[in-house]
Formats: structure tokens, C-alpha cells, sequence
């Protein structure tokens, strides 16, 4: 005969409950809610600059509020500044991102450029790099496009090398430069 304590059949029968629908399970308060919302940590979504040529790799991401976009970079010399969708490889005012250059020989760069989305606006950017032209032989990426607007990816890249001359922002700003976590990542 096998014997159970009152308090595993009373747990059996509630998650019984619960499974069957005969019973709601209980649901957190707002404030539980909010604490454990604040607490969510964000996802991190790595992006390599230069990976196969003049490109960001992967060039349109999807992330949610509180996701860091993370800029690995690869040689020889890129940056990574934000844009409007209306003027490509032209910084924006105010609140732009831009990395700097981070010029790297080979393998990738000691250090890494970090970007919170904070909305679920799309975010448009480009390498300022003028040497060989980077925004306007393509490379340009975007956050969170809008899939059911005209403005795409292709749009933008198409816009932008019909462009002149691009321009790097006046300083590094809008994100942070940091310690490449996994310098060794085989990108």
C-alpha cells in the first residue's frame, strides 16, 4: 500500500483543478506584475559589421523594448550610424546612435558597440565609411521594419546609393563601446 501525506493530495487535486479549467489559477497582482516585468531581462541580438564584404550580418533584426543590439566588428575599418528611412547615410539629429570607427587588422574588434531599443519604431542605420562608399554599396541595416509599409530594407539600400557622399555623426553617442564579451566567436 502506498501512502500519501494530506498536503501532496490537496496539491494534486488543485493542479487538477487548474488542468481541467474548474478552477482559475491564480493570477499576480499589478504590482507583481510590474516587478517581475521590470526584472525581464532583455534579449541580446549580435550583429556583424563586415561579415562577407560590405555588410551587416543579419542587416534587418526584430527586437523588443529593452533588447541590446550588439555591433561585432570585423576588418577593416566600419562604423555604425543611425539614419532616417528619408535620408540615408545621413545621421539624424538629436538622440543618433553612432560606434566611431573601429578600425580592426583582423579577427574582430577588441570592443563591441551596444544599442538598447527602447521602442518598436524601426531604426535605421549605415557605415559611414567613405573609403570605398560602404552606406551606398549597400551597407545599411534596419531594426524592426515595418513589414506592412513601403519603407523596407530594399527601399532604403536602393535610396542610399543613389546618394553622395555619406556623413559620420560628430561624435560617438547614443550607445555604448564596450569590451567584446566573445572575441573569439568564430564570425
Amino acid at each position: 500500500m502506498v501512502a500519501f501525506s494530506s498536503s501532496a493530495l490537496i496539491s494534486a487535486a488543485v493542479a487538477v483543478l487548474y488542468a481541467s479549467g474548474a478552477a482559475s489559477a491564480p493570477t499576480p497582482s499589478t504590482n507583481e506584475l510590474a516587478a517581475v516585468v521590470a526584472r525581464a531581462p532583455g534579449v541580446t541580438h549580435t550583429v556583424v559589421v563586415g561579415l562577407g564584404g560590405l555588410r551587416f550580418d543579419p542587416d534587418n533584426v526584430v527586437a523588443n523594448i529593452g533588447d541590446i543590439v550588439e555591433y561585432h566588428y570585423l576588418p577593416k575599418n566600419h562604423s555604425v550610424a543611425q539614419s532616417s528611412f528619408g535620408k540615408p547615410c545621413v545621421p539624424i539629429n538629436g538622440n543618433a546612435f553612432f560606434s566611431g570607427f573601429m578600425p580592426t587588422a583582423e579577427g574582430q574588434n577588441p570592443n563591441v558597440f551596444t544599442i538598447t531599443v527602447n521602442d518598436t519604431n524601426p531604426i535605421w542605420y549605415y557605415c559611414s565609411q567613405t573609403n570605398g562608399n560602404h552606406c551606398q554599396s549597400g551597407m545599411a541595416g534596419v531594426i524592426n521594419q515595418n513589414f506592412n509599409s513601403p519603407n523596407t530594407l530594399s527601399a532604403y539600400k536602393a535610396a542610399a546609393a543613389l546618394t553622395g557622399t555619406s556623413i559620420s555623426p560628430p561624435r560617438i553617442g547614443g550607445g555604448v563601446v564596450k569590451p567584446n564579451p566573445n572575441p573569439l566567436g568564430g564570425f
